[in-house]
């Protein structure tokens, strides 16, 4: 019995239950609650007085009278139930026998007719205000695990096709501030502002597994806003790791007060790798397989088996490549990389691995806990 509220926690967290929610919620936030608990308790009274004066009027038909107060409830539960049924379109229309019984229920099937179309007319109001608004971006994506994308550039859309690619099929969503959706078909679409709470909540950002922040262009008031976006990411979803991508190197340390998890200047990163590859040719090549996915070997970070607890760097360089076919490049430990460990190292629990294979194989992925630096 346990199982049953997990079950249920778990079918209304699909993400079209949880985008339906939003929107029922976003139509029915100024609505006065009151005035539909009057219509409830008048259509309520409506349904016992007609169901009281069927039962009188009925009760020298057939013989049906009674001499108690308890036969008199038992036929006006009767007739209650008879009044609902025929609300709903399932009543018997020959249990009445009189001109009152006549005309009541001719007014509970007009009644049960006028439930049924506003029942159906709210619902396809419903359905067309849902599908509008999800195809202009107004919608809540309603996942959990995803990454967000905040902004939109070229490296943005670098950036999605390289996960589209990616074994780990994490969903993405995209928010930016244009009308329609600028990565197309497989990513949900948030219109808004990145820097704006509720937009980002929209997105699912309390939920996400990482956000990913792309400048609107190459000037410094583009990096401003990206600050303002980690700084509103952090104070909604301190636990979510933050992606950002810079562009001027002078504002790197204002993003780390704003407490960015990955800071990346573009410039510097191909400046660097443009000076290494001149001095040792096909470095270029060779970091951009690693990097990216489709064919060749990519980059992984995947958690440590258990029985490799204790092992040695190189017991655990060679364990991998006999049984995975995979390369080590560092083991992280609290948040700090050893790329090149001295000998006396050894596994503990807790360590993850970063390596380099053609696929995960029989690996599992690190599962981030939104807390690893």
């Amino acid at each position: 019995m346990a199982l049953i509220p997990k079950r249920v926690a778990t079918f209304f967290s699909i993400p079209i239950f949880r985008r339906a929610a939003y929107h029922v919620k976003r139509l029915t936030s100024g609505l006065d609650s009151s005035f539909f608990f009057r219509i409830g308790i008048l259509l309520v009274g409506f349904l016992i007085v007609t169901s009281a004066l069927v039962t009188v009027a009925e009760r020298n038909t057939e013989g049906h009278t009674w001499d108690t107060l308890r036969e008199f409830l038992g036929q006006f539960m009767d007739w209650l139930y008879w009044s609902v049924t025929t609300v709903m379109g399932a009543g018997d229309s020959s249990q009445v026998h009189t001109p009152i019984g006549y005309v009541f229920s001719w007014l509970l099937i007009l009644f049960g007719v006028a439930i049924v179309a506003s029942l159906t007319g709210a619902l396809v109001g419903f359905l067309i205000d849902y599908l509008l608004k999800e195809g202009q971006g107004m919608g809540a994506s309603g996942y959990r695990d995803h990454i967000i994308v905040c902004g939109w550039n070229a490296t943005a859309r670098e950036l999605i096709q390289e996960l589209s690619t990616d074994e780990y099929t994490t969903k993405i969503v995209v928010i930016h501030d244009t009308d329609k959706n600028p990565a197309g078909e497989g990513v949900y679409f948030v219109s808004g502002d990145i820097t704006t709470a509720h937009d980002l909540r929209r997105a699912g950002v309390e939920d996400a597994q990482a956000a990913v922040v792309c400048p609107a262009d190459g000037s410094n008031e583009a990096d401003m806003k990206s600050i303002l976006c980690v700084m509103a990411i952090e104070s909604l979803a301190p636990q979510v790791r933050t992606v950002v991508e810079v562009n001027n190197p002078a504002h790197v340390e204002h993003f780390q007060r704003a407490e960015a998890d990955e800071i990346l200047v573009s410039s510097q990163l191909v400046s660097r790798l443009m000076a290494r590859s001149s001095l040792y040719p096909g470095l270029a090549g060779l970091v951009t397989d690693i990097v990216s996915g489709g064919e060749g070997s990519e980059l992984y970070r995947v958690q440590l088996p258990d029985d490799y607890v204790g092992l040695s760097v190189d017991e655990l360089s060679a364990k991998l490549r006999a049984d995975h076919r995979a390369t080590l490049l560092s083991v992280s430990r609290e948040g700090q990389a050893f790329v090149n460990p001295p000998q006396d190292f050894r596994l503990a629990i807790g360590d993850d691995l970063i390596v380099v294979a053609e696929s995960l194989g029989s690996l599992e992925p690190l599962e981030m806990d939104h807390d690893l630096d």
